[in-house]
């Protein structure tokens, strides 16, 4: 049997064919292009859901499923996506209205929990108990414990990013103050590069950050900080260590609540590599309760990149 997975994401809709094997057969994608109204949003999905089927003749039957990773709040028993920012959604009857245009089994989840789905089955962890954090513009995460998604009572649950790691801190988008994503996501790190570059002082205009970013610190991006601690960058080096401190500050919370096997890193800041993960791991062993343990939570890079949210999607 085939599935169909679509990511849908503020940026792009993407949508794979999958097999029993969480093979990506076929993929396409279109420009979400918000804001407009839901019924669009959803009408280009049941789009690419036709294209992918008649680009690979399968026929009625063959499609099992269509699964689709929302970002926002889902609610599986009404089949409504409550809430979600990034696409402006709001009480959306999404199961009914995509069911109605594909004329197949419709299923959905939060793109988060979607996403470490996806890694779970097709990364080639062989872990039963699992944590994937994507870090990007803010922090997204999933649980897995004894090979079940964590959802919570309302479908909700995994937000580690919006678990506070410095009371009364840093703003966060969530409407609190000192969140995990407030210190950790590339958002922040940009935030606070932004900061050093705009003190007039020798320092910041010897950076190399300074020169990566053409002397405008409003075209600081993450890639930035990490390229000039590759060119052994003193201000770049201070902001690192700063920035590593506080993600594995959240990292070893989240050690500490629910000891998993594995922990998985990805989204954009993932790119940095080992050049992250190395500190990271040296900082979060000596911050866990566990630390004198024989074994220990394993913290390592996701594989499957954007492919995660399509074949989690396609396997709900």
């Amino acid at each position: 049997m085939l599935r169909i997975g679509v990511d849908l994401g503020g940026t792009n809709i993407a949508a794979g064919l999958v097999d029993e094997e969480y093979r990506i057969l076929d993929r396409a994608s279109v420009k979400t292009n918000v804001p407009r109204p839901a019924e669009s949003i959803i009408a280009d999905i049941a789009r690419l859901v036709k294209l992918l089927c008649e680009r690979n003749n399968v026929g009625g039957g063959e499609l099992e499923v269509v699964g689709v990773g929302v970002p926002g709040t889902i609610n599986e028993d009404t089949g409504y996506v409550e809430y979600s920012n990034n696409i402006r959604f709001e009480n959306v009857p999404f199961i009914k209205l995509l069911g109605d245009m594909v004329d197949v089994p419709v299923r959905f989840g939060n793109d988060a929990n979607v996403a470490a789905l996806g890694e779970y089955l097709a990364g080639g962890h062989n872990v039963k108990s699992f944590v994937m954090i994507t870090i990007g513009t803010g922090i997204g995460s999933g649980i897995i414990l004894d090979g079940k998604l964590i959802k919570g009572i309302n479908f909700a649950a995994s937000e580690l990013g919006h678990t506070v790691i410095k009371m009364g801190g840093e703003q966060c988008t969530c409407g609190r103050k000192g969140c995990f994503e407030a210190y950790a996501s590339a958002t922040a790190l940009i935030r606070d590069t932004r900061r050093v570059l705009s003190k007039s002082d020798n320092e910041a205009a010897h950076s190399a950050i300074w020169q990566l970013c053409g002397g405008d610190p409003e075209k600081v991006e993450a890639k930035q900080v990490f390229d000039a601690v590759k060119l052994d960058d003193k201000l770049a080096k201070e902001l690192f260590l700063n920035y590593t401190e506080y993600l594995a500050e959240g990292i070893a919370n989240i050690i500490n609540i629910l000891q998993p096997e594995l922990i998985c890193i990805g989204g954009g800041v993932s790119k940095a590599g080992e050049l992250l993960l190395l500190p990271v791991r040296e900082k979060v062993a000596g911050k866990i309760f566990s630390k004198n343990s024989a074994r220990n939570t394993k913290i390592e890079l996701a594989r499957l990149d954007n492919d995660a949210g399509i074949i989690g999607a396609a396997m709900l």
